[in-house]
């Protein structure tokens, strides 16, 4: 054997070299001898071995390299370098997790555990080593030679460039908290944004505001949770309420990320400490609910946008705006079938309602409106309930006795009152709040009425009129901020608040105990109430919008403290007794509007202290009393009356402010009156139709005061001659009619001149035929049929101010605009175009002669907002392709009724050649646009051509009726996903049908927001 190991290879003595012999061969012949290697050097080789040398030499060779001991010593100091990283490295993981911070990287723990397995073989190599045999040396060097490569890589990866750790999401979950089950459409729908915000890097702060009870808290709970359960972000949860402090906020933040704030006082530096422990967290969300104070972030220690987000709820829009929330939700009231799901919900699982006890149920249910907090604490109430009185009575107690069942006003009514005490500092404005609760349930309150009302009141008392009227918007801005009313726009255009129902409830109740109100508005009453309801100390009484058949002879309540009465709406009333008003000698004011009186009791010329008399719509008041002892009056409206003259007395209301003669029937007004009327701020002479009663222009300039006037002038000279005195002073607001038009209602505002039948476009000798105020702001032209286009009205070259532009029924009317080169201001100052029956009209904008039509971008309506055009059956193209690059304001356009119309946006012209060059036909304007009507286009074949792109990103409402030629929405048409602010499409069913799309799907994608008309005829409303 020991021959078959030398037979094949000699030792080459001569060399250092060991590679004739690899370690492992050398190995396994020394481990072949079997010979301990302490013993090698004395043995004596047996005869026959002479041949491959002593094995000594063998011997003698190995010890020129490294010992195994010293290979092993080498390996320890190795060893104890590693151990030094790894203490350092479970030290500050210890830290980070401690705080509940971090969590380790999966990198670092696969390290930590190959330090563990190197110590572990470390320990069993340092085994073997002691009890090693000679021939195993060598194994032992190459296996400690592995180790100290490994040891040395393990030292190397300790770096650790990009850190230990990770965020510690897993912490998260245990601090989900419950809730209720989220009830309705709308409520996805914000958890949804909200929750897209969330995820945008450019959105750090977030506000949900609305109503007490109406479902925030429950809203973000949602969101929180969903928080906890992502693998990204690092949740928060505070709740700050209305008594809550920067110094506790900041303790209650310190307790969740385990900072110890307790021995430092200086608040600047306990916000930087939260600031440092927030910024290390990195990629957290602070929620914030019930946030009743604007505070700043910086000085709690919240580092908004360096890696943390903020969500806040509160009840005040103005407290989301001035905390900077870059995005902003107000949670509205549940629709009637959310509320009833909720109810059901709340009732309990299973439970079923007889027929009879469903219906009383569902009135319940309507009476708490909406909000989801009145509706579970109902629910809770009636629960397990199967006695049909019992549900009767409920639903009485909710209706009659404002406050409802008692656990409705603990647990509700606290709620809602919270809001309200929050003005405590602001009297002011708790009154105002309370005088919206003498206006029926559900009704919507026209904001200039209201405000008017707060003047005659007092309740608001500025120097002038305008001031006035500021100060009014202003206190309802507050109301709606802190969601106490609720605010709108009619459908044209009047700004209205309302209260919800519980609110509304909630206000009854409190004036009830302060300043007693007796309220029985739209209630269905016949009579006047019960006498023992006319209590003494009634300061306001509403019985508005009843049906009142008559008041007896004899009625005359004492309420000697009485302020305020309102009768309005009380169609049925044709006479009121003369008794009536004996005992309210400190009556303010007293609303008979828009009931049928024929005459007014003379009682009524005691009220000494009367300020405000409506007779707004009583169309059959022919006689009204002496006013001479009315001093003290500071508003009187005879609006739509049956009066002929104006009433004895008038030149003694020496205070009064508003005055309203727009009464059709009026024949004669004294010369001079308004001049003794020198305080007027308000004055309205036949704003509709022109009568025999004429006006001096120089009476209504005389009258300093006077910051509003609208009146009928008897003709142009008449303007012309206001407009030339004006400039040495008058109202600042005003609405000048010329001729016998009617106006719409809708433009009634601001400054504003109509023409109604009259020549205005012509000059003589070389002045202007008509004169137009500088400061025009609305411009009606009803009539008048010698105008060809905007151009010929040489005054609207002075005017720098002009908005709105009505133009109806002036067949003389060719183009709106005659020429590419036109120069009038207006054409860049336009927000709103309004054209009707303009019978020959062809286009918008004509040319000169053969001269190419060259629009450049901001030249024409490039502030214009809306446009509308009606009854024009020769325009066949509204807009050209050039044109659209000045619309990027447009956000509502409608066209109606146009009969030769084929195209809105034409297709391009020999004209647009250059265009059509340099603009490759390529559009992205209208991206504002967010209402769009079309309505009986018979010919109408397309929106544009698809040459041209557009974006519809922006729009909202989208309407086609009687459209039957349109095949194609390009507009709508996208493959894969709706519009982003879509939310109704309202078309009938057959020619949606009959629609032919690009992409197939767009079609599957639209359906949910269609809204089918009936199958007729009809126009588009």
């Amino acid at each position: 054997m020991k021959e078959k190991h030398f037979q094949h290879k000699e030792w080459n003595s001569t060399s250092n070299s060991t590679s004739v012999y690899s370690y492992t061969s050398l190995a396994f012949m020394i481990e072949s001898f079997s010979i301990p290697e302490r013993s090698l050097k004395n043995q004596t080789l047996e005869p026959g071995m002479d041949n491959v040398g002593s094995i000594m030499d063998i011997v003698e060779r190995f010890n020129n390299f490294d010992s195994l001991d010293d290979k092993m010593n080498r390996m320890k100091r190795k060893l104890i370098e590693l151990e030094s990283k790894e203490y350092d490295i479970s030290e500050e993981l210890k830290y980070a997790e401690s705080l509940l911070l971090k969590k380790r990287k999966r990198s670092v723990e696969n390290w930590l555990r190959n330090v563990e397995s190197i110590k572990s073989q470390v320990q069993q190599i340092e085994q073997k080593v002691e009890e090693r045999k000679w021939h195993t040396n060598l194994l032992l060097r190459n296996s400690v030679d592995t180790l100290i490569t490994e040891v040395r890589e393990l030292i190397e990866q300790s770096n650790f460039a990009e850190g230990l750790t990770l965020e510690a999401y897993e912490n998260n979950r245990e601090v989900a908290l419950l809730t209720r089950k989220l009830v309705g459409q709308k409520f996805q729908q914000n958890k949804n944004m909200i929750w897209e915000w969330l995820m945008n890097d450019s959105i750090s702060i977030i506000g949900i505001y609305g109503m007490g009870g109406v479902g925030k808290t429950t809203l973000v709970t949602h969101i929180y949770n969903q928080l906890c359960n992502h693998s990204g972000i690092f949740a928060f949860w505070f709740t700050v309420s209305q008594d809550g402090s920067i110094h506790k906020l900041q303790n209650d933040i310190a307790k969740t990320v385990n900072l110890d704030l307790s021995k430092e006082n200086d608040e600047r530096k306990r916000a930087a400490k939260l600031a440092d422990a927030l910024t290390r967290r990195n990629n957290c969300v602070l929620v914030l609910d019930d946030v009743w104070n604007h505070f700043l972030f910086e000085n709690v220690g919240i580092p908004v946008g360096v890696g943390c987000k903020v969500i806040l709820t509160s009840r005040s829009l103005e407290v989301c705006r001035r905390m900077d929330c870059q995005e902003k939700i107000k949670v509205e009231p549940l629709s009637h079938e959310e509320s009833w799901e909720l109810f059901m919900d709340k009732l309990g699982y299973g439970t079923e309602l007889s027929c009879q006890i469903k219906g009383i149920a569902k009135s319940l249910v309507k009476e708490c409106a909406g909000l989801p907090l009145g509706i579970i604490s109902m629910a809770g109430c009636m629960r397990e309930v199967d006695d049909i009185c019992e549900w009767r009575n409920a639903l009485v107690e909710l209706k009659e006795c404002k406050g409802g069942h008692d656990d409705m006003k603990s647990e509700v009514f606290h709620v809602l009152r919270y809001s309200y005490d929050k003005l405590k500092d602001y009297p002011e404005i708790q009154q105002c709040f309370l005088y919206c609760s003498l206006y029926p349930e559900d009704y919507k309150i026209r904001r200039d009425q209201l405000i008017e009302f707060f003047i005659d009141e007092r309740l608001i008392e500025m120097n002038d009129r305008q001031a006035e009227l500021n100060r009014g918007h202003t206190i309802l801005n507050k109301l709606e901020n802190v969601c106490l009313l609720e605010g709108g726009t009619n459908y044209i255009g009047q700004k209205y608040v309302k209260l919800h129902d519980m609110v509304r409830d909630m206000a009854i109740q409190i004036a009830e105990t302060s300043s007693p109100f007796m309220v029985e508005a739209r209630v269905g009453l016949k009579d006047l109430p019960e006498e023992e309801k006319w209590k003494e100390d009634l300061v306001r009484v509403s019985l508005m919008r009843n049906n009142i058949l008559n008041i007896p002879p004899t009625a005359s309540p004492r309420c000697p403290r009485l302020l305020t009465f309102l009768l309005r709406g009380n169609r049925n009333i044709t006479s009121i007794p003369d008794c009536l008003f004996a005992h309210m000698n400190r009556l303010n004011v007293l609303d008979l509007s828009h009931t049928n009186i024929e005459t007014l009791p003379d009682s009524i010329s005691g009220l000494r202290s009367l300020t405000c008399l409506l007779l707004r719509d009583c169309t059959r008041l022919k006689y009204v009393p002496s006013l001479v002892k009315l001093e003290a009056l500071r508003r009187l409206d005879f609006y739509n009356t049956a009066i002929t003259e104006l009433p004895h007395g008038m030149e003694m209301l020496v205070n009064l402010r508003y005055l309203n003669l727009d009464a059709k029937t009026l024949k004669m007004i004294p010369d001079g009156i308004f001049l003794k009327l020198s305080h007027l701020q308000y004055l309205v002479v036949h704003e509709l139709n022109l009568s025999a009663a004429k006006v001096r222009v120089q009476e209504i300039l005389g009258l300093r005061k006077l910051e509003t006037f609208k009146g009928q002038l008897h003709d142009i000279n008449t303007l012309n001659a206001y407009v030339r005195s004006r400039d040495d002073g008058g109202p600042n607001n005003y609405l000048l009619l010329v001729g016998l038009g009617r106006l719409k209602s809708n433009f009634l505002y601001g400054k504003a001149v109509c023409l109604h039948q009259c020549n205005i476009s012509k000059s003589i000798g070389g002045e202007d035929l008509l004169e137009l105020p500088k400061d025009v702001m609305s411009l009606y032209i009803q009539q008048c049929h010698d105008v060809t286009s905007l151009c010929d009205v040489s005054s609207l070259k002075k005017t720098t101010k002009l908005r709105n532009c009505l133009i109806e029924g002036s067949n003389g009317m060719k183009r709106l605009i005659c020429s590419s080169s036109c120069r009038l201001k207006l054409l860049r100052t336009l927000e709103s175009i309004y054209l009707t029956d303009l019978m020959n009209l062809e286009v918008l904008i004509g040319t000169d002669g053969d001269a190419p039509l060259v629009i450049r971008k901001g030249t024409y309506f490039s502030c214009l907002k809306e446009f509308s055009i009606f009854g024009c059956p020769k325009v066949k193209s509204l807009f050209m392709p050039a044109l659209l690059l000045n619309l990027q304001n447009l956000e509502k356009l409608q066209v109606h009724n146009c009969e030769e119309m084929v195209e809105i946006i034409a297709d391009t012209s020999e004209e647009d050649k250059d265009w059509e060059a340099t603009n490759m036909i390529i559009i992205s304007s209208l991206h504002k646009l967010k209402d769009l009507r079309l309505g009986n286009l018979p010919n109408l074949k397309s929106f544009y051509n698809t040459r041209i792109k557009m974006s519809s990103d922006s729009l909202r409402h989208f309407t086609v009726v009687n459209c039957p030629k349109l095949k194609r929405i390009p507009l709508l048409d996208a493959a894969s996903s709706s519009p982003p602010c879509l939310q109704k499409v309202r078309v009938h069913k057959n020619w949606w049908e009959s629609l032919e799309w690009d992409h197939p799907n767009t079609k599957n994608v639209l359906q949910p927001f269609c809204e089918f008309f009936k199958e007729k005829k009809g126009n588009c409303s």
